[in-house]
């Protein structure tokens, strides 16, 4: 296969897996950077993630988020998100957005998402929220321009994770197995959080703990998730990574 038909398909299972896992439903997506093509970005046309097939997917500019080839196919309205987080990350590799129930309370609320266990580390010392409000005033709550978009990207910064009061969260990585693992261990860091906070004060992982777990996390780890959602996804794993270098290698 050529590397762009091994990413299509990856591309593919990465939306089999998030809806596998419960993070999507019929809304929210994953794209990943072009593979020889930095400047642009693949994500499918508007369609829940479990039901995604590689003629779904379409190729995007990475500055305006314009199509390359629609062929008649509708994209995601908030196609812009993946693309101001290209334009202005350009380590990133893959993004998700995804409204998981688990993960909107932090957004709403005070209560600040850090991680809870090893395993979540990826998600940062603290997850901060962006409010569409604070720059856009009353709208829809979607992402439907470019401004917003990049409003957005300006808040995610350098982290992994960025909260959208009232509507979900931007995930981004390195690889597209990093952004799945970030994604799936956010959501349960979430569902975790909530159940300390029930029986008591919370000791989160420190700044120093999570910069030891993401050094000495290396590309074996994502392989070793990735094969596991695979298979209970029904997909096919391919144990060739071809997103380049994974965090903590």
């Amino acid at each position: 296969m050529t590397t762009l038909t091994q990413a299509l398909d990856e591309l593919v299972t990465a939306n089999r897996i998030l809806a596998r896992e419960g993070v999507v439903d019929s809304f929210g997506h994953v794209s990943m950077r072009h593979p020889d093509r930095p400047d642009r970005y693949l994500l499918s046309r508007a369609r829940a993630p479990e039901c995604i097939d590689v003629d779904d997917l379409m190729e995007f500019t990475s500055d305006l988020s314009i199509p390359i080839d629609p062929a008649g196919r509708k994209p995601y309205a908030e196609r812009f998100i993946h693309g101001a987080v290209y334009e202005a990350r350009p380590e990133v590799r893959a993004v998700v957005h995804h409204h998981s129930p688990s993960v909107i309370p932090f957004g709403v609320t005070g209560a600040h998402l850090s991680p809870v266990m090893h395993m979540c580390a990826g998600i940062g010392t603290r997850v901060p929220t962006w409010d569409s409000r604070a720059g856009f005033g009353d709208t829809n709550l979607l992402v439907t321009t470019v401004e917003m978009a990049r409003d957005l990207a300006a808040a995610l910064g350098h982290r992994p994770v960025v909260l959208m009061r009232g509507h979900g969260c931007v995930v981004a990585g390195l690889s597209l197995r990093e952004v799945i693992f970030n994604s799936i261990y956010l959501q349960l860091n979430a569902d975790l959080q909530m159940k300390a906070n029930a029986l008591g004060d919370i000791t989160f992982l420190s700044e120093g703990e999570v910069a030891a777990v993401i050094s000495t996390r290396s590309s074996f780890t994502f392989e070793r998730a990735w094969e596991f959602w695979c298979r209970r996804a029904g997909r096919p794993y391919d144990a060739r990574p071809l997103d380049g270098p994974l965090a903590g290698t």
